[in-house]
Formats: structure tokens, C-alpha cells, sequence
């Protein structure tokens, strides 16, 4: 019976001897591995058993990277990291655009893949959790914010998805509210050194925020941009 204190990585990979090496090497450094070839054989191992952690290849037969990211958004917040052998800025930025909460582009050293798993997973796992069902709530014009259950209501009452990186971004304005953060505050507050992020990850997923909890994400009122300064959130915020 898996060990429920060991994370769970799923590697998604349709090169055989990438899946092979990364199931071995993360497997000896601790974690409990499965690995498929492509989205069919990751939704099938995602249906029958928990896991903790996607490493999704961006290039795969079939149904892509990227769409597999999308779907798994759609209905979860299981954080992703994708890989791809494509380097460009358009790509890195279009993979967290659809939700991925890290980016390693091939080849890489399987001990940086390893770092960013922690990484991803303490920060995950860092999420505060209480004992009562719905948690602390934090309500923000209309909305509800649902810190132990990571749930975020809108006005209506829809339950809208957040990826790891927009609910940690979110907690991180929620709690400084009207008050200006730089990137680099952000960065510390939201992912952590220790994930090394890109140095635009952060105005990403401001953008898709925006997009979340914006009325008009072109003309904000809740996340404001501070000219040279950063960005603030302007909504009065109660607990």
C-alpha cells in the first residue's frame, strides 16, 4: 500500500528513455513515481490513483502539452510543471497562461527538475489548513476567499479555478492589501526563491488573475499597476 506521507509525481513523457531515467532518479530521492506516455495513459493513472504533482511534457501524439494543461485546470489546481524542447518566450509564457505553475526547458539536469518539484510542493503544501470545513474566508468586493478549502467564490456564487500560482498570488495580495508590492516582494511572497522563477512569471499570472476576478481585465480595479513600482491591490479586504 503507497505510503500517503510520500508525494505522488506523475511523469507524462512520450520519450521512453526520459520517462525511464526520471521515474529512477526521482524514485531514489524519495518520491513515489507513475509514469505515461500520453495524455490518455495520464488521464487513466489521474482517475485511478492520487497524485500530487504533473511533470507534462509540452510535445506529445496526440493530445498536446499544452491542451492537457488546460484540461487538468478546467477541474483542479494540481500543480504542473511542463517541460519542452522549445526554449522561445512565446512558449514559456503561453505554458503558464494555461495554468502551468513551473516551466523547465529541455535538456536539463534532472537535479534542477527535482529542486523545482520541492519547490512546488512546499509551497503547496505551505498553504494554511484548519480544522473546520470551509476554513478562514477573506471577502473581497463580492468575492470569497476560502483559505483552508483554497476555494474562491465570485459574487454570483461560481466557484472560479485557480492554478497553485494565481491562488498563492492571490493570498499574497489578499493579505498586503493597499499596499504597493514589487515583483521581487511577489516573487518571495507568492512562489519563493527557491522555485527560480522567470522574471516575468509574475506579471503572467497577474494577467490571468485579472482575467479571473477582473469585470475588465484591460481597465483593473482590484489589482492595480504601479509605474515602476509594481502592483497593488486596491479592494478593501475583510475576514
Amino acid at each position: 500500500m503507497p505510503d500517503p506521507n510520500v508525494s505522488h509525481i506523475l511523469v507524462v513523457d512520450d520519450d521512453r528513455e526520459i520517462r525511464e531515467l526520471l521515474a529512477r532518479f526521482l524514485a531514489k530521492h524519495g518520491l513515489r513515481v507513475s509514469a505515461a506516455k500520453d495524455g490518455v495513459e495520464m488521464m487513466k493513472i489521474l482517475d485511478g490513483s492520487a497524485v500530487d504533482l504533473v511533470v507534462l511534457d509540452l510535445m506529445l501524439p496526440g493530445e498536446d502539452g499544452l491542451s492537457l494543461c488546460r484540461r487538468l485546470r478546467a477541474k483542479s489546481s494540481l500543480p504542473v510543471i511542463m517541460l519542452t524542447a522549445m526554449g522561445e518566450d512565446t512558449d514559456r509564457i503561453v505554458g503558464l497562461e494555461m495554468g502551468a505553475d513551473d516551466y523547465l526547458p529541455k535538456p536539463f539536469n534532472p537535479r534542477e527538475l527535482l529542486a523545482r518539484i520541492k519547490a512546488v510542493l512546499r509551497r503547496v503544501q505551505a498553504v494554511p489548513t484548519v480544522d473546520s470545513p470551509v476554513g478562514d474566508v477573506v471577502r473581497f468586493d463580492g468575492w470569497s476567499m476560502e483559505l483552508g478549502a483554497r476555494r474562491l467564490v465570485s459574487p454570483e456564487g461560481a466557484e472560479v479555478e485557480l492554478s497553485t500560482g494565481e491562488y498563492e498570488l492571490l493570498l499574497a495580495f489578499v493579505t498586503h492589501p493597499r499596499r504597493v508590492l514589487s515583483r521581487d516582494q511577489l516573487l518571495d511572497l507568492a512562489r519563493g526563491r527557491s522555485a527560480a522563477p522567470f522574471d516575468r512569471s509574475i506579471d503572467i499570472q497577474v494577467m490571468r488573475l485579472r482575467r479571473k476576478i477582473e469585470s475588465d481585465p484591460k481597465e483593473p480595479r482590484l489589482i492595480k499597476t504601479v509605474r515602476g513600482g509594481g502592483y497593488v491591490f486596491a479592494a478593501e479586504v475583510a475576514s
